[in-house]
């Protein structure tokens, strides 16, 4: 179950970063609208991807390390995906890092 649980985690997480990536260079993301759709989704996986240095060192510490940033993609992820409030800080930073 833990396994099934940390692959939806994972799939649920890199699903906004292709969304964000193909919004971020299409032609029209220069336009008001597109940027303002696409800058929410921009500024969260901003801060998931912040973290991957910090999600590192957690993963090789065995969670003795825990940085900054890798606390407020943890809080980001947890607040906004109800998958990941059921999965452990280290299975949330693996999926970090697998990004």
């Amino acid at each position: 179950m833990k396994v099934r649980s940390a692959f939806l985690l994972l799939a649920a997480l890199s699903a906004p970063a292709f969304a964000g990536s193909f919004a971020g260079t299409s032609a029209g993301a220069t336009s008001g609208g597109a940027s303002a759709s696409s800058g929410s989704t921009s500024g969260n996986d901003k801060v998931v991807l912040q973290a991957q240095e910090d999600a590192a060192g957690f993963v090789a510490s065995e969670g003795r390390i825990r940085g900054a940033r890798l606390e407020a993609a943890l809080r980001h992820l947890r607040e906004t995906r109800p998958l990941a409030r059921e999965a452990s800080d280290l299975e949330l930073a693996q999926a970090i890092l697998a990004r």
